[in-house]
């Protein structure tokens, strides 16, 4: 990490005190939106809201930057810098392919690649008509892995030891391993070229010891795409995130934290898993997070509850899927706060705004809510307001430190 990364982490880990105050990070992911000339309001401004709007008027609201300005961020980086890691850090650029597979449940012997999968359409000249294959459901996902299963063992003669397993929906893992104990390299450039009306890109190797990886690798993969060519939708696949599994410092023993994960999705379980925190089994929506953070609310000080939907709605361009999403976990919010968690955060990992139908570099808002949050002017808990809050704009690696310091989890610096 960067040495200024390394010393506030060394300096949080030298101050952190264990409590039993309970931190709760609610992460919408992609709740951020724009102001355009044909969307003249955003999401969070359209939303029927008053159970948000009215802890925000006895909070303090401000806005993060998930990555660095200008800079449009992954999931992955995103949440690690909710979690106080440093994005931008070598070790902390963790393929899709590793937190999908963790998130799953898989193991990650040393020396196994990950690679995230996506089940795709393509037209008869090649060309991707649908990145996810329509969003096919997971048991069509679960079939399609059985078949590709099956062509790669009537395919004998392979170099690599290779593992496909079926995610959510249209998503899936492929894990390689070197059966003659050759190590093998990550470095390989994602097939997904992140738009329709063109071919997925050829694999293509970023170093000398990845060339060698690719090299085994191409026959497994027209193996695949064989498999798949009869397919009336999912007759394609794209591959993102190479990766091996890096080491995070754990995040219980920098911040003194007994810490719980409460995410339905893959990618999220997997990077609370990378960074060591324990991940609980539960469902999709925010009323079935909060069905298990009632049930252990004893067990953890920290709880990372992560909210899938809102960035779905962003990337579908749906603005009124998006402010359903908003209304039904301000529905919610009054469970949660029945818990009396002494420190609440609410904000998202990045901003998906509808009008761009993708991750952005824009600010997220923020709500901070505890007993010493400084509580500002602000009414609701929209961009605007945000822009105008007492914590102003600052990096989300810093948002961990806040955190711990409004939850008395940080003793005094210096004489």
């Amino acid at each position: 990490m960067r040495a200024s990364t390394v010393r506030r982490l060394r300096l949080l880990q030298q101050l952190a005190q264990a409590n039993d105050l309970r931190i709760v990070l609610l992460v919408l992911d992609g709740v951020g939106d724009l102001r355009t000339a044909e969307q003249p309001s955003t999401a969070l401004e359209l939303a029927s809201t008053p159970n948000l709007d009215a802890l925000a008027a006895r909070s303090a609201l401000g806005r993060i930057v998930p990555a660095s300005t200008a800079i449009t961020p992954g999931s992955g980086p995103g949440h690690l810098a909710l979690f106080g890691y440093d994005p931008l850090a070598p070790e902390c650029d963790i393929g899709r392919g590793v937190l999908e597979a963790l998130g799953l449940g898989l193991e990650l012997r040393p020396g196994t690649v990950a690679a995230r999968g996506n089940f795709a359409s393509v037209n008869a000249a090649g060309n991707l008509t649908d990145r996810r294959a329509g969003r096919i459901p997971t048991e069509e996902g679960v079939r399609l892995c059985s078949k590709l299963r099956g062509a790669l063992a009537a395919s004998p003669g392979n170099e690599l030891e290779v593992e496909i397993h079926p995610g959510e929906g249209y998503r899936f893992v492929l894990l390689l391993r070197s059966p003659d104990g050759r190590r093998l390299g990550a470095a390989l450039a994602d097939t997904d070229p992140q738009k329709p009306g063109v071919p997925p890109l050829e694999l293509h190797a970023e170093d000398a010891e990845s060339a060698e990886t690719a090299r085994r690798l191409e026959p497994v993969l027209a193996v695949l795409r064989t498999a798949l060519a009869d397919e009336p939708r999912a007759n394609a696949f794209l591959l993102r995130g190479f990766s091996l599994r890096p080491e995070l410092p754990s995040f219980g023993v920098l911040y003194r934290l007994r810490a719980g994960a409460f995410a339905g999705y893959p990618l999220y379980r997997g990077v609370a898993s990378v960074c060591g925190m324990e991940v609980v089994e539960c469902g999709k929506r925010i009323d079935d997070l909060l069905a298990r953070v009632e049930e252990r609310w004893s067990d953890f000080e920290y709880f990372f509850l992560h909210v899938k939907q809102t960035d779905m709605a962003g990337e579908d361009g749906n603005l009124a899927a998006k402010v359903e999403v908003l209304e039904e976990v301000d529905r919610a919010l009054p469970r949660l706060l029945e818990l009396a968690p002494d420190v609440l955060a609410i904000t998202g990992d990045h901003s998906t705004p509808v009008p761009m139908k993708a991750h952005s570099w824009h600010p997220v808002p923020l709500l901070l809510h505890s007993p010493v949050c400084f509580v500002d002017e602000t009414e609701r808990f929209d961009e605007l307001q945000a822009s105008r809050g007492h914590l102003g704009t600052f990096a989300s690696a810093e948002l961990m430190g806040l955190l711990l310091a409004n939850a008395g989890k940080l003793l005094k610096f210096g004489a």
